[in-house]
């Protein structure tokens, strides 16, 4: 059969790596054409380096993919690619080192890719000493961004919160069953919305669920207790990568990743204080969150940019003519946790920063594509407390404050937010973080401040955590619950069944966006379709 014109530029293109970043000499992505070589005869096993943690696909856009990889001691990576899984017409790349500096993690950012194609990939690492000393190898593969054409709907998943609770990988129970599920439906990338980790819930050996029941966890000595140093924080990414599911999932399925709270400690801000928490030698909030997040980099599938701020989360992925996502951050530019009832903004009611709200605005009106999806760490109109403050007072985690009346605290970056967007067309959120899934309507209608266009929010999750909500609404900016489901019992484990992931399907003939909510199963519990606005 003849090849496709993009599949003979792919094959005849020289497929160049992006190559630096603000974070180039911590992930470098430089590489050259090479050949894994055949391996050393005699070399042992003990030799050959080793794959840990498999393989992971990230940021598939515009013709490109993030190729993550995980060594077992310094080696440098080799990267095979062809869009025929014979690899007959691969090409080799010599990526970056692995080494101790970044948990010896690396990626390489595949660049020239024939749009609408399946791409498989194959990962290993050699010896910097021995070339012919080669490890294990792993294969994956992923899809492009698609061309809009034929019947195949556009098909993505989302959810969060990760072995969070004390209920980590159960064997016995199947592992981290969601993984496979998604995997099952063939999507073309999945949006992990945060919490990948709950660097401060200990897992141990067995913990006793709803009914009696025994969960047995596996357990390794970093997850044995919260994380307080960098290979702590390491050891609970590389924890959720020892589930079988978890791996086959992320060799096949490409990932957008973004974080929130637990990937350093719960519901830290500037107001957090762990001064009277006695599971931790480690007081220091901010030192905490630089172990937590530099973690997160090292193990997140993700590209970074030529960019003043190295660690920069929020970004736009584009996939094709039907959709941009708009990747947020809520957790690095937010003020201290308060009351969240002040009238006029300020340092203390950030949560996106000015930076990142501008960038959204700017972008959200720029976008061409039919359906612009806002990928948020937390939920914009549910209850989300966070204790209290020294007065009293209820303090606030998430954007609502618990008063149904004008906007104030954070809701003020958020109405400002959705006033500037109030004429883009098709803009849905989805998120995670509350550990049960709902669907919610924004009506101007109904709403205090009623400066903006009607949207729906849709929430999934948890993915193998423990189960809660449904939580209150605050009314601020108009919700209605169209669709919510919970456990009847708090904290309810993954037995109980109270595990969500959201499903988007795009037709791309009519551009509907229909929304499926499903759980650990792979059963629907709620649809909804929205057909796209004109103009």
């Amino acid at each position: 059969m003849k090849a496709s014109s993009s599949r003979r530029r792919f094959l005849t293109s020289t497929a160049a790596l992006a190559g630096t970043s603000a974070l180039a000499s911590t992930f470098p992505l430089v590489a050259h054409a090479a050949s894994l070589g055949a391996p050393m005869i005699g070399a042992s096993e003990r030799e050959r380096p080793g794959l840990p943690s498999g393989i992971q696909i990230g940021d598939v856009s515009d013709g490109r993919a993030i190729v993550w990889g995980r060594s077992d001691r310094l080696a440098r990576m080799v990267v095979e690619y062809d869009t025929s899984d014979t690899f007959r017409n691969a090409r080799r790349l010599m990526g970056p080192y692995a080494t101790e500096e970044t948990g010896f993690t690396s990626r390489v950012d595949l660049s020239n890719l024939p749009a609408g194609q399946t791409v498989f990939v194959r990962v290993g690492y050699v010896d910097p000493h021995h070339h012919r000393i080669v490890g294990e190898s792993q294969l994956g593969h992923f899809r492009t961004a698609p061309i809009l054409q034929g019947n195949r709907p556009l098909r993505f998943h989302w959810s969060g919160d990760n072995a969070g609770q004390g209920w980590g990988i159960n064997t016995e129970f199947g592992g981290m069953k969601i993984y496979e599920a998604m995997r099952s439906r063939n999507p073309d990338f999945f949006i992990h919305s945060g919490d990948t980790i709950y660097a401060d819930g200990p897992i141990l050996p067995q913990v006793t669920a709803e009914n009696g029941r025994i969960w047995k966890n596996l357990v390794t000595e970093e997850v044995s207790k919260v994380a307080e140093t960098l290979n702590e924080f390491r050891g609970r990414h590389a924890y959720n990568l020892m589930d079988v599911n978890c791996r086959k999932f992320c060799a096949e399925v490409p990932q957008i990743w973004q974080w929130d709270d637990h990937e350093v400690t719960n519901n830290y801000s500037a107001a957090k204080d762990l001064s009277t928490d006695t599971r931790y030698q480690v007081k220091d909030v901010a030192l905490l969150a630089a172990r937590g997040q530099q973690a997160f980099l090292e193990f997140a599938p993700m590209r970074f940019y030529k960019q003043k701020e190295a660690s920069r989360l929020y970004r736009k992925i584009s996939y094709g003519p039907l959709l941009d996502v708009f990747v947020i951050d809520m957790r690095s530019y937010r003020g201290p946790n308060s009351a969240n009832r002040q009238t006029v903004e300020s340092d203390a009611t950030a949560f996106l920063g000015n930076e990142q709200l501008d960038w959204l605005a700017t972008e959200l009106l720029a976008s061409g594509a039919t359906w612009k999806v806002i990928a948020a760490d937390m939920p914009i109109g549910l209850h989300v407390p966070d204790g209290k403050d020294a007065q009293g007072n209820d303090r606030w985690e998430a954007i609502a404050n618990g008063d149904d009346g004008a906007a104030a605290g954070r809701e003020l970056e958020i109405a400002r937010l959705l006033k500037s967007i109030r004429t883009v067309k098709n803009v849905v959120w989805l998120t995670a973080d509350v550990h049960y899934c709902a669907a919610h309507y924004y009506d101007p209608a109904n709403a205090k401040f009623s400066d903006f266009s009607g949207f729906w929010e849709f929430v999934a999750g948890p993915m193998n955590a423990g189960s809660f909500g449904p939580n209150k609404l605050d009314m601020t900016f108009g919700p209605s619950v169209v669709f919510q489901q919970g456990p009847s019992v708090q904290a309810a484990s993954p037995f109980a069944g109270f595990q969500f992931f959201g499903e988007v399907n795009i037709d791309p003939q009519t551009k509907a966006f229909s929304v499926d909510l499903i759980n650990l199963e792979g059963v629907s519990q709620f649809r909804k379709t929205l057909e796209p606005q004109q103009g």
